[in-house]
């Protein structure tokens, strides 16, 4: 079992920043794939960015330009800056783990953490 926190979400300003982290902990695979989330009120959930553990990030194209995404193998942790946000940022964001142990695939979703863009 793999359990997954985020932390950093909260209100923010129009054109601000804000810094999200993900800690994974339990039995977390050194391949393990781990990315960022977001869901829109009434809509689905959409990708961010996703880092494998070899460092490659794969980008879901909805905040192009706008955020960065690191990640520490040895911590087990994800973190998402995201940068000049506006109010259609405001989501739930997720984050993910995606691993294959003895041939089987599991994936595990965090709580989620909400940020909301609004002056």
């Amino acid at each position: 079992q793999v359990q997954l926190v985020e932390s950093g979400g909260g209100l923010v300003q129009p054109g601000g920043s804000l810094r999200l982290s993900c800690a994974a902990s339990g039995e977390v695979a050194r391949s393990a794939l781990m990315g960022w989330y977001r869901q829109v009120l009434g809509m689905q959930k959409e990708l961010i960015a996703t880092v494998a553990a070899s460092g490659v990030i794969t980008s879901g194209g909805s905040m192009k330009g706008r955020f960065s995404i690191s990640r520490d193998n040895d911590k087990n942790t994800l973190d998402l800056q995201i940068n000049i946000l506006h109010p259609g940022d405001t989501a739930v964001y997720y984050c993910n783990l995606y691993q294959t142990i003895w041939g089987k695939g599991a994936e595990y979703w965090g709580q989620g953490t909400q940020v909301t863009v609004s002056s």
